[in-house]
């Protein structure tokens, strides 16, 4: 609903909103969501992943993270999830 009747989340002039919410949508099949189902989702999204900004960034985002996409290991969850000062070692 907030699209619609306006090109960019904010208002008709792209802004920080936009780049900050892009990503998130990004994975959109991994969720299992169709943008086919929010139509004016899937316009904005196909505006933004449009930009030549947009695909300079993505397509240099494997050199600047290598693991990029890939699984994470039990191990990098564990460092990245659940973890409390109390249970942080020295």
């Amino acid at each position: 609903k907030q699209l619609h009747g306006r090109d960019f989340i904010a208002g008709n002039n792209y802004s920080i909103a936009d780049m900050a919410c892009y990503p998130w949508i990004v994975p959109h099949e991994r969720q299992g969501q169709r943008l086919e189902d929010f139509p004016n989702l899937q316009r904005w999204f196909e505006s933004i992943r449009a930009r030549p900004a947009t695909v300079r960034a993505y397509a240099v985002g494997p050199t600047v993270n290598p693991s990029l996409g890939k699984t994470f290991t039990d191990e990098q969850k564990k460092v990245l999830f659940g973890q409390t000062a109390a249970t942080v070692k020295d």
